[in-house]
């Protein structure tokens, strides 16, 4: 019996109203207990305030901010927002004009209908997903701490907001890649290197500047427009939305991608063929593939890392500060920051391209990884010139008149990370790299065995170095917050501040960290859309663009440069990855100790005994945090086993290779109709398995719940750093043989394609969307850890105890159906 989409969205109704009857059911129980029933469960703790809840904004005309008033300020930032935005889709409409071949537009639009069918989707999927998160914010804010109706509907509305932020920038992605894919394509036709890299990095500048404007746009707007006792649940509920809208696209993007990549990839073992043969149906699922994971998924997650590190700031300065001067100062300080580094990264940007173009626009080579390297310098080193001079003119008074170069030095650590850990990540997964290349002398004598070995060893070296160069930034960024007592006199725990700030540091640079990440999915899609047109046997195409266009073709040239550039691009893949998950740990450390300061009432020391390790909950949760991290890792990567079973499966039993040149767009399809079901279907196990162990683990008892959210961060930070290196190093063994080597379609060829085959989920489907998966766990953590205590306090912890059993029941059943459901033997097809 084949397996059905149709029959498998009846399914997930079914879960899902099961599912959604528990989580509203069982605290609907709780309320229609009588006032005695309740008093018989023992005396009730004392009603946990809810720190979010009450966070009120000071008003930004309080005090002014460096002479200026800090509402005027920020009102600027609106303009910058707008004026990035505009960036973003002029350069849109410049690549949409750009010269290409009808064969390669074609391909093109081929690859953007898939999308959008995935998107469309994936969409409806989210939309579902949203009505679990809706149910805890309607419980937790409009019956547990009574507010008013309306507050609570504007509290959905910026969840929705959220989720509907991250899926336009996704969109908008999808959108700019399918247009630069062809394009660059084309341009390689010429046989110069320069276009060949400047229409990757235009698209991805194009998606970075749009993604953080948006960004700060919404984020200003709740600041500017939204009354203060509104504005801060409203942060909370953008925050949860974006962060699902990001965790549902990276998660499943990530899962569809590399089903498509494995199953076009072995055919080329298989049946010797080329990479991105036009006879093969799996590689228009693998172009799809490399927007929804590579594209739509960095995207989404980027848009939701800049606003929940900027949520989680907030957080702490409304909480750890009691001045609300020096709360205004400081909010505004802090937006000014973004508007400023918006306005850096641009201004970058085009310094960069000028010394680019001059150096190698007649070029007959060029290092690809040269100019996008200096791009990320440049703009580490003038945001953190700007930094200081801001800094400087904004807050030269505050606490005692130190403050405006320590913060700025803070933040300074977090900038040179942005470009540190690139260089770091470069050692590990270039193609010049020593680790790299060990992977292919490995795989000379010991086939895929060794290479796989060899890779696992590069992953791990990673690990070690940027753990290290992340604490040892983090330690500066501690020492500078230490020195006097201007921090301290101001704000409680400093050090929890600066972290926060480290991670706010490593976003400064947002619109060129998207870029460079932006720029690999571009140029692996336009070596994809260069076969799959078959341009070179088209009849008399040399005089015809010769004619049309003016350009002398040189196949031989532009198939070597398109390749070398993809070799580029899955270096600076790579680069971005550790740079998302760092930031997403330290942004987590911020975000859990607002969650500290509520339950501890202002760090009261009675209470603050309990983050020990000698209070047994709290080392519990520990532990049980790294469970997680390793089933995630597991579901994950078992979704993509069994959906590249599938796809495999299909694509040997329908592939031609006699008498025709390009496979059936009705195969191609069917390839990415399976893509999308395995997506979903684990999509579906993984969401619901987090979402209900949140809940559970918040429910037993908040102390260990803040132990699992610190383990969840330090468990997924080397994990994931692991992963996505180990991931690069395979991938790039294989383009070194596949253009150095020149050894295609030999053993060696072959070893490397199988370690591939390997790295791919563990870069592109578990190591990133742990980024996303830390940052839910913890914000939803926010409302799940607030709902729980107060239901404890009202209605006694038994009470509490026996949800948080119903609640990992819920997620024990997911989690045997992430794995014992989606084995490949027990899939019917």
């Amino acid at each position: 019996m084949r397996f059905s989409l149709k029959g498998f969205h009846r399914l997930q109704v079914v879960a899902m109203v099961f599912a959604t009857l528990i989580a509203i059911g069982a605290p609907a129980a709780v309320f229609a207990q009588q006032p005695e029933q309740v008093a018989a469960e023992g005396q009730a703790e004392a009603t946990h305030s809810g720190g979010e809840v009450n966070i009120v904004l000071p008003d930004l005309d309080l005090t002014d901010v460096g002479g200026y008033s800090g509402r005027t300020l920020l009102m600027g930032g609106l303009l910058v927002s707008f004026l990035g935005m505009l960036f973003g889709l002029v350069i849109l409409n410049q690549l949409k004009n750009l010269p290409v071949h009808r064969s390669m537009a074609e391909v093109s639009a081929l690859i953007y209908e898939t999308c959008k069918t995935y998107l469309i989707t994936q969409g409806k999927f989210i939309a579902i997903l949203e009505i679990f998160i809706a149910v805890v914010i309607v419980l937790y804010f409009g019956v547990l701490t009574g507010l008013e109706p309306m507050r609570v509907v504007i509290i959905l509305l910026f969840s929705i907001v959220g989720i509907l932020g991250s899926y336009a920038v996704a969109w908008f992605g999808i959108r700019v890649n399918t247009y630069a894919n062809s394009r660059a394509a084309f341009a390689s036709l010429e046989g110069r290197p320069y276009p060949v890299y400047a229409i990757p990095l235009k698209a991805g500048m194009s998606i970075g500047m749009l993604l953080i404007s948006v960004e700060l746009l919404i984020m200003l707007a709740i600041l500017l427009f939204i009354p203060g006792d509104y504005a801060g649940p409203c942060f909370i509920g953008f925050a949860i939305g974006e962060s699902l809208g990001a965790a549902a696209l990276r998660i499943a993007g990530g899962i569809f991608t590399k089903i498509a990549d494995i199953g076009s990839d072995l055919m080329k073992i298989v049946f010797n063929i080329k990479e991105d043969d036009a006879r093969n149906p799996g590689v228009i699922a693998d172009c799809t593939g490399d927007n929804a994971g590579d594209s739509v998924g960095p995207s989404a997650d980027g848009f939701e890392t800049y606003g929940v590190t900027g949520v989680a700031l907030i957080t702490f300065i409304m909480e750890a500060v009691t001045s609300q001067p020096i709360q205004v100062k400081l909010l505004v300080w802090l937006f000014a920051m973004r508007i400023v580094m918006i306005i850096a990264s641009g201004l970058s940007y085009m310094i960069n391209e000028m010394l680019a173009k001059a150096r190698y626009a007649t070029a007959a080579r060029m290092n690809f990884e040269a100019p996008l390297t200096t791009l990320v310098w440049l703009t580490s080193i003038v945001s953190v010139i700007a930094t200081y001079i801001v800094s400087y003119i904004l807050i030269p008074d505050l606490g005692d008149g130190t403050l405006w170069w320590k913060l700025s030095s803070i933040i300074t650590c977090g900038t040179l990370a942005g470009a540190i850990i690139p260089e770091l990540v470069k050692v590990f997964t270039s193609v010049e790299s020593s680790h790299v290349k060990e992977v292919v002398t490995s795989s000379r004598e010991g086939g895929p065995s060794l290479n796989i070995l060899s890779g696992f060893v590069a992953g791990n070296f990673s690990a070690y170095w940027i753990g290290l160069s992340i604490v040892a930034l983090m330690t500066i960024a501690f020492l500078v917050s230490t020195i006097g007592t201007s921090m301290s006199d101001l704000m409680l725990a400093p050090a929890v501040f600066a972290f926060g700030l480290v991670a706010f540091g490593f976003l400064g640079m947002g619109p060129v960290t998207i870029a460079v990440d932006s720029y690999g999915p571009v140029t692996d899609n336009a070596q994809s859309v260069y076969e799959l047109s078959v341009i070179e046997g088209i009849p008399g195409i040399q005089q015809e663009i010769k004619k049309d266009f003016g350009i002398d073709v040189q196949f031989e040239k532009a198939k070597a440069l398109l390749e070398e550039n993809d070799g580029a691009g899955n270096t600076f893949k790579a680069t971005a990855k550790p740079v998302l998950i760092g930031t997403a740990v330290v942004g987590a450390t911020t975000m859990i100790f607002s969650i500290i300061i509520a339950l501890t009432e202002g760090l009261q020391p009675e209470l603050v005994v309990n983050l020990s390790l000698l209070h047994a909950p709290f080392l519990l949760g520990l532990i049980t945090g790294g469970a997680i991290i390793y089933w995630f890792t597991g579901a994950s990567t078992q979704a993509v086993t069994t959906g590249a079973y599938r796809a495999v499966e299909f694509i040997k039993a329908n592939i031609k290779l006699d008498g025709v040149e390009k496979a059936s767009v009705a195969d191609s399809k069917k390839v990415v109709e399976i893509c999308t079901q395995y997506a979903q279907k684990g999509m579906f196990n993984i969401f619901l398995t987090v979402f209900f162990s949140t809940l559970a683990f918040a429910f037993v008892e908040p102390y260990f719940f803040i132990g699992y959210l610190v383990s969840i961060a330090l468990f997924g930070l080397y994990q994931a750093v692991f992963m996505a290196n180990a991931g690069g190093a395979w991938d790039n063994a294989k383009k070194i043989v596949e253009t150095e080597l020149k050894m295609k379609n030999t053993p060696l060829h072959a070893a490397t394609v199988v370690g591939d085959t390997v790295g791919d989920p563990f870069k592109d489907t578990s190591s990133v969307a742990l980024n996303p998966i830390i940052k839910f766990t913890t914000l939803f953590g926010v409302l799940a850890v607030s709902l729980a205590v107060n239901l404890s306090a009202s209605m006694g912890s038994t009470v509490s105890l026996s949800l948080a059993a119903v609640f990992f029941a819920v997620s024990v059943f997911f989690v045997y159906r992430s794995f014992y459901g989606m084995r490949i033997g027990a899939v019917a097809h």
